[in-house]
């Protein structure tokens, strides 16, 4: 039983070993076939250019990167405020009953399909939210924006930073609550003041993993920010069509384009891009935890 255990565990090391190789072949160095993507199209211009047209030959990453990081920023803004509050409230206000019926329905929201997301981003959020609400300043939403794939991100991760956040205030020693109470604090005192800065280091890696899975969603974003081909230039207006890579990924693998080429390519070259910053956003919030997580007896 314990050999069956340890090749359970083994496989998700040779699952990510083989996928670490495939991104490395087709875009660092290719050990198998044809030369890899970097290998004709110099880091430093990917990491650099502003613009990405592959019909010529333009491969700057920052126009997919910005859009990117866009809608993960708006996503972070509406998960992180909703399911902090959500976290303390279900921790230290609601009672068990309330928690009960709370709680599983909060969680529900991890378990719709994504691309259910897109679509109420599509017709519900964009005509009967943004518009109304835009219009009223005289600006123009587009039928596919950053904001809605945003919005709609930031509510399909809100039970992410819901649950582990809630986890690591209900790990806070009830001790220190029952200290704060004999000084005569209130009950938002207590949460707010002894609970959450206890908890700091949880509630902050919780947010960064839920922003990471936000960097890395793709049908919600794809059907609730567009898919065609970026024009130039960066995204910096939530109100128009975005692309992200993600996006890229979906639109270049559904299409035509021919294997070996250097649109083929680019796809493991903006894979392995996406791969990097989820990876250090990891990283990070792995260093949060351990630098700032408080030990009690």
């Amino acid at each position: 039983m314990q050999q069956v255990l340890f090749l359970c565990a083994g496989l998700s090391i040779v699952t990510m070993a083989g996928i670490v190789f495939v991104l490395l072949n087709e875009s660092v160095y290719s050990v198998l076939g044809d030369q890899a993507f970097f290998q004709e199209i110099p880091l430093w211009k990917f990491l650099t250019g502003t613009r990405w047209h592959w019909d010529s030959g333009e491969f700057g990453v920052w126009p997919l990167l910005t859009s990117t990081l866009q809608v993960a920023l708006i996503g972070g803004l509406v998960s992180v405020p909703l399911g902090l509050c959500s976290a303390i409230y279900l921790s230290e206000y609601a009672t068990p009953r309330t928690r009960r019926v709370i709680k599983p329905t909060l969680e529900l929201l991890a378990g719709v399909p994504t691309v259910v997301y897109g679509y109420f981003a599509l017709m519900f959020v964009t005509p009967y939210v943004l518009r109304p609400l835009f219009g009223l300043v005289g600006l123009e939403v587009g039928t596919f924006n950053g904001l809605a794939a945003g919005i709609v991100v930031g509510i399909m991760i809100t039970p992410l930073v819901a649950s582990l956040s809630e986890d690591a205030i209900r790990s806070v020693p009830q001790s220190l609550r029952e200290a704060a109470y004999a000084l005569g604090s209130t009950r938002f005192d207590v949460s707010v003041r002894v609970v959450v800065p206890a908890a700091f280091s949880g509630i902050v890696a919780a947010c960064l993993l839920a922003i990471s899975r936000a960097i890395g969603e793709t049908m919600a974003v794809v059907i609730a920010g567009g898919q065609n081909t970026p024009g130039g230039g960066l995204a910096i207006n939530p109100l128009r069509e975005v692309f992200t890579m993600t996006s890229y990924i979906v639109n270049v693998s559904s299409s035509d384009v021919e294997a070996g080429s250097m649109e083929y390519k680019s796809l493991y070259a903006v894979g392995l891009t996406l791969f990097v910053i989820t990876l250090l956003m990891n990283i990070v919030s792995q260093w949060v935890m351990r630098r700032f997580r408080e030990a009690y007896q």
